[in-house]
């Protein structure tokens, strides 16, 4: 049953929600632990929220910032000008790097905005929250519509292997990879999950177990190290993973520990599948090379939820991403199919 507490569209739970000019933000920071909504009303605390990870996952960052440009123009007054958008744009554009769907998103609601020159500021945000609200449902069919085509790239009784969270709580509202898994489950073709914890801000073992046990899908976590030797005794079919920017010869970056998976998936001979919708592709990037990896605070690698684990003086290199070369890759499964090597998407050759 869904929670009633946390925030829906079209009937999914939803990290994020646009309603009575503000943003309600289920913080998931707070996840297992705690069910917290925060209520967001201007573009520097959505940014903010997006900054700490209050919201994660590529498309939910995206169609937070796209809720977020609605939120410049509720604050503008009667005169919404494109300096006022251009500097909303600037401060969401600021928070995360690598998530090419932020950047993708902003740059829609630009376009709309710059088509609307001359119209006051009241019909200027109706159609903005338009637009922001037709991202959001776009993200869920087109998550729906890739879990089917992920499904059934599974054998029957599938045992699949995961990392990071990439279901509801990261999209709009259904799941990339972990909309694989649901879609999967539905069929009956799902046999298990292991869903890896993910350090360093565990989003696997506090939000993929969170998600799993609602659904009801049987999973049991494990520590990063452990997905080798769990493939090396046979008990993974295949891997599944999101994406955060997919470029152009099928590079992919993604959730720091992926490329690792990667590589010992290939040497056990077990497919590796990407999973993510067409906005994440990136055909302005022409490889994993010029794909810039957030870094992130020293302190999420030498803690645990405020609990320093390390010694006083302990230094830590915490990149927030990696990339998995495109010859390590199975496919990658989009809205539009399936798509294996060799990968080109320099001209958006996905349809």
């Amino acid at each position: 049953m869904i929670d009633r507490t946390v925030p829906q569209f079209e009937g999914e739970l939803a990290p994020v929600v646009y309603r009575d000019r503000g943003v309600d933000l289920l913080d998931q920071n707070e996840l297992p632990e705690r069910t917290v909504v925060l209520r967001l009303t201007t573009v520097e605390e959505l940014a903010e929220a997006i900054r700490t990870m209050r919201v994660r996952g590529a498309p939910a960052i995206g169609i937070a910032a796209a809720y977020g440009m609605v939120l410049a123009v509720d604050r503008a007054g009667t005169t919404v000008t494109l300096e006022d958008m251009e500097h909303a744009a600037q401060a969401l554009r600021s928070t995360r790097p690598t998530a090419v769907n932020l950047g993708w998103a902003v740059d829609r609601m630009l376009g709309v905005f710059e088509n609307l020159d001359g119209r006051s500021a009241e019909d200027v945000r109706e159609a903005l929250l338009a637009e922001a609200r037709r991202i959001h449902a776009e993200d869920i069919e087109a998550n729906r519509r890739l879990g089917r085509h992920g499904a059934d790239l599974l054998p029957e009784g599938a045992r699949v292997l995961t990392i990071c969270n990439t279901g509801a709580l990261a999209t709009g509202g259904y799941g990339t990879a972990y909309g694989v898994l649901r879609a999967a489950h539905e069929a009956g073709r799902l046999g298990f999950v292991y869903a890896c914890e993910t350090r360093p801000r565990l989003q696997g073992a506090r939000l993929t177990a969170w998600e799993l046990l609602r659904d009801g899908i049987p999973f049991k976590l494990l520590s990063d190290g452990a997905a080798a030797y769990l493939m090396a005794r046979g008990e993974v079919d295949a891997v599944l993973a999101g994406a955060d920017r997919i470029a152009a010869n099928g590079d992919t970056a993604n959730k720091i520990g992926t490329y690792a998976l990667a590589v010992a998936a290939n040497h056990h001979g077990i497919p590796v599948y990407h999973v993510a919708p067409t906005s994440t592709i990136d055909p302005a990037t022409p490889s994993g090379a010029s794909i810039p990896v957030e870094e992130r605070a020293e302190d999420e690698v030498l803690a645990v939820r405020g609990v320093r684990l390390a010694p006083d003086g302990a230094l830590a290199w915490n990149p927030a991403f990696d990339v998995t070369p495109a010859e390590l890759i199975t496919a990658i499964v989009t809205e539009t199919g399936v798509h294996r090597p060799p990968i080109d998407f320099r001209r958006k050759a996905i349809e």
